[in-house]
Parts: structure tokens; sequence; C-alpha cells
């Protein structure tokens, strides 16, 4: 029994003086390099221009790249998806890379072509208890109102106090403080985060009209009062451009729908007064066209005379 207990405490002796040896040679060796980063060694892609962008002129697709750099700078981009159709506002070197500065923000980047952002007046009580907001889509009333100041005998401006239907489905672009996401300046992008914007005393919306409607939309505020109705965006009942027609000629129309709100009542007529229920009536068909007069063929009554013909002579005689 000593015996094993010595053989087994050499054996653990020899143990330790080994592992001591294999530690004392993993000591001595050199420690393995660690990898350093190179500066200016490319790490972070980049948009960069492939050619030289004007001003002014939206970006194509084929005029934006990717390049690697070594750190990305302030507003520059990584994803050229975005940078599509963005418009610079200087003109930009080719191998530039892009940045948020260069190119055009706001609300101009959400007026499509064709279109123009013009600002009405509004309140709680013309646009829909202020509950309207920037992407919802409204029909703008207007009304009009007599002129009575010119007395009696005068021309007034406008015929009659009357209401219609101006324009349908136009876009809101801002209402009070909040617009469309990605338009804001940075100043007001705490005012509309979390879509809490603060349009509880609005006085202003912005509307994407056509650029032919601008007129219109113009002289109706100026000479009237605005209504903005809210409506569905899936609803696309929109009033065909021939139904804005002076008022009530259009009762030859189809009465329904954007197209009897475009066609307009007058005050009169809401009143049922005996000239506005002559202007309902149904207009009186055009007179038939003059026809030549045909001559109906004569039919002489049956008689028992006989006539006699002695050359220039005509003789009846009864029989």
């Amino acid at each position: 029994m000593a015996n094993i207990t010595r053989i087994l405490a050499v054996f653990l002796i020899a143990l330790a003086v080994l592992l001591g040896i294999f530690a004392w040679s993993i000591s001595r060796r050199p420690p393995a390099p660690v990898p350093q980063i190179v500066q200016g060694q490319p790490s972070f892609p980049v948009v960069v221009a492939t050619r030289d962008l004007p001003a002014g002129k939206p970006i194509e697709a084929d005029a934006l790249t990717l390049r690697m750099a070594p750190s990305r700078g302030a507003g520059e981009f990584a994803d050229a998806t975005a940078l599509v159709g963005r418009v610079p506002l200087v003109a930009i070197a080719a191998n530039t890379p892009l940045a948020e500065a260069n190119l055009t923000t706001g609300l101009a980047d959400a007026v499509a072509p064709g279109e123009r952002a013009i600002a009405v007046r509004v309140d709680e009580g013309n646009a829909v208890g202020n509950r309207v907001r920037p992407g919802n889509f409204v029909d703008v009333f207007f009304m009009l109102k007599r002129d009575m100041s010119a007395g009696p005998g005068a021309d007034a401006e406008v015929d009659a106090t009357q209401a219609r239907l101006l324009l349908s489905r136009v876009r809101v672009l801002s209402f009070g403080d909040a617009t469309l996401p990605g338009t804001s300046d940075a100043a007001d992008a705490a005012a509309n985060a979390a879509n809490a914007p603060r349009s509880t005393g609005a006085r202003t919306a912005v509307l994407a009209v056509r650029t032919a409607d601008i007129d219109a939309l113009t002289l109706a505020e100026g000479a009237g009062r605005l209504v903005l109705a809210l409506r569905n965006p899936a609803d696309t009942d929109t009033a065909e451009p021939f139904a804005i027609a002076p008022l009530l000629a259009s009762i030859r129309m189809p009465n329904n729908g954007a197209n009897r709100a475009a066609a307009g009542l007058s005050l009169e007529a809401l009143a049922g007064s005996h000239s506005a229920r002559a202007a309902h009536t149904t207009p009186a068909l055009p007179p038939l066209p003059a026809m030549p007069a045909v001559r109906a063929p004569r039919v002489q009554a049956a008689s028992n005379d006989l006539e006699l013909i002695r050359g220039a002579r005509r003789e009846n005689v009864a029989y």
C-alpha cells in the first residue's frame, strides 16, 4: 500500500512539473498581433454623383452610384433609391457625395407636376371643426353674396347669393402647423412629432391645386367664403368639368352627386321664390324649323254635270 502511494505521488509531481514547463513555454511566446484599423480604409457606403448635376433638375437613377468611404458625413446618404427625383438646390459636381443640405426640402417636393401649393384662410367653422389633417382630401365649396350696397336699380356684380362646389378631391399639404411627413424643416420636427400637430388654432390650409384652377379659387376666396368638406380618400366621385356652368344652367345635366353640387343653388331657389321656380322649370323646346307649304290635291265633289270643251270655251251641261 505504501508503494502505491509513493508511485502516485511521484506521478503527480511529474505531471505538475510538465504543466509548469508548458505554461512557461507559452508565456515566452510573443503575443499575436492585433489587427488595427488603418485610417483612410473605405468602410462606409456613400452616394455620389456619377456626373455633373445641374440645379433645379430632378436627379435620374443613372446619375447616382455607391462608393466606399472612410466615413459618412452629416446629411450624406447610404441608399440612392430615395434620391431619385430629388432636385438639387445648387449644381453638384461629379464624384461629389450628395447631402441633404444640397437638395430641396419642404412642401415643394410634395407638389405634383401640374399642381401648385396655395394657402387659403380657414377657421373652425369652415374646416370641419379643425379636424382636417395633412394628406386628407377635401372638396372646396364657396358662397358668394349679392352686392346690396349698389341699390335696387343698379347691376350687382353677383347675380344672386349662391353656393356651389368649386373644386373636387383636393389634397391638403399642410394645415396650421402640421405638414406632410418628410416635408417639415428641422425647426418644425418637434411640433409634428408623433403625428400630433398643433392645429387647434389653424388659420391657413395649404392645398395642392391644379394650375388652371388657381384663378377660380383666388377669386372665390376674395369675393365670398370658402368651406372645406372632408371626404373619404377612397371616394373618387368628382364633378365633370362641363358641370361647372353658370348658375342653374346645368339642370339639363345629371342631377346627382358632384355634378349636382357643381350646378349650384341660389338663395331664391332655396326660399322657393317665383323667379327661382321659373328658373328651375324645364326649358322650352326650340321651335321647329319652318317647312315649305305643300298644297293638298283638290278633290272635286261628285256631280251630274258634264263639262264640254269647245275651243277655248268650257261649258257645264247637266244631264
